[in-house]
């Protein structure tokens, strides 16, 4: 996966650090991420989620907001309001490289930001929420003992996750009047609610609400046991491979332009997971997972090789015989092909043996499936099985 360095000016002319996880293939629609109170765009979650949405072909773009990670200006200074104006400085920015984003997605605070920034992104198409709490201020439950001599000095010191940070009195106050009911109820694009019912930061009650007050499209899914920073990789994953799967319902997934590095119609399979077997095969708009099973080192998440060219071959004959029998205007309603995979001695060699059982349902006559069984063997994926194919290999540069 390869992932640009940039930077872009905030909403008070500070320079913002960013990376653009790009996919290694065809880049089909473009996401940005607002990471939680506090954090940065390299927490665990945030990178994990990057980028397994770029093995999708979703290029993402991660920021810091003003005064934190790498991004300049004062922490101190910035309020929930101003977070929002980051965000809508990072949309400008992927416009300006002609990749306007139209997947927001926002962890805890972050995801606060994402609500009440896109329903004034026209372009957004779909929000997804991570952890989110439905009243900003809850987040000030992080240094509530310090409240009071926040509200009377102007600002105070506090610790959160270890870290230390000066609050400003006018981000308690800006926290303190915001609201995402209004946000909610006029959110123009489908929103998805990612929660765990065990998070010990933002309860999930908070995900109701926020999953109450939107107008549909709208969807709730369950973390399960995964913690407020989503700091296991599985459940980061997970997180993932549902925000992916749910986005493609409502985003525009663009065609692959013709490159000379990435051609239409190459299908390109990328490692996953390089303690495992996992990859991500990726044609075009298409995305679907290869594994290994779990007896086998791998974690069982997709079809093995061997499954990839069976269910070709399973479903090329499908094909082929629908294709005859449509152009006959014969009666078949319905195919269904199994195919198994095994060696075989023949000749005193080890070859690969496939057997295919098909079956037809419709009111055929013997002769029309006696035909359609002959036709089935006319299967392009079967000609080439039987036939000796060419494999060239070259390594990239």
């Amino acid at each position: 996966m390869p992932t640009q360095r940039l930077t872009f000016e905030g909403h008070a002319g500070d320079t913002l650090a960013a990376r653009l996880d790009l996919p290694d293939g065809p880049h089909l629609a473009t996401a940005l991420f607002a990471h939680c109170f506090t954090c940065s765009k390299d927490i665990t979650a945030a990178r994990r989620i990057a980028a397994r949405l770029a093995s999708m072909g979703i290029a993402v773009l991660r920021f810091d907001f003003t005064g934190l990670g790498h991004s300049e200006g004062e922490f101190a200074n910035t309020t929930f309001t101003s977070n929002v104006q980051d965000l809508h400085a990072a949309s400008a920015a992927l416009t300006a490289r002609d990749m306007t984003p139209s997947l927001l997605i926002g962890h805890s605070l972050g995801g606060a930001a994402v609500l009440k920034a896109a329903h004034e992104m026209h372009h957004i198409k779909a929000v997804v929420s991570i952890g989110a709490p439905f009243d900003p201020a809850h987040v000030t439950h992080n240094f509530a003992q310090a409240l009071p001599g926040i509200l009377k000095n102007g600002s105070g010191d506090v610790s959160l996750g270890g870290r230390p940070f000066t609050i400003g009195k006018a981000f308690v106050e800006d926290v303190s009047q915001s609201s995402l009911t209004r946000a909610l109820s006029s959110l123009n694009a489908a929103l998805l609610v990612l929660h765990a019912p065990r998070d010990q930061t933002v309860s999930i009650d908070n995900a109701a609400q926020i999953f109450m007050a939107a107008k549909h499209p709208k969807s709730f899914i369950t973390l399960d046991t995964a913690d407020h920073l989503i700091t296991d990789s599985a459940d980061a994953e997970y997180a993932a491979d549902t925000i992916a799967t749910w986005a493609r319902r409502y985003i525009d997934l663009a065609e692959p332009e013709r490159t000379p590095d990435v051609p239409e119609g190459i299908l390109r399979v990328s490692e996953a997971d390089a303690n495992g077997f996992l990859q991500d095969v990726q044609s075009g708009p298409h995305h679907i997972l290869a594994d290994e099973p779990t007896s086998f080192g791998g974690t069982n998440k997709g079809l093995t090789p061997y499954g990839f060219l069976s269910a070709g071959l399973g479903a090329c004959t499908s094909m082929t015989i629908r294709m005859y029998a449509r152009r006959k205007k014969w009666p078949l309603t319905g195919i269904s092909v199994d195919i198994s995979h095994g060696k075989a001695h023949v000749d005193g060699q080890k070859i690969d043996s496939f057997n295919r059982k098909i079956t037809l349902h419709g009111d055929l006559d013997e002769d029309q499936r006696n035909r359609l069984l002959q036709i089935a063997d006319k299967c392009p994926v079967h000609k080439t099985l039987e036939a000796q194919a060419t494999i060239t290999t070259e390594l990239a540069p």
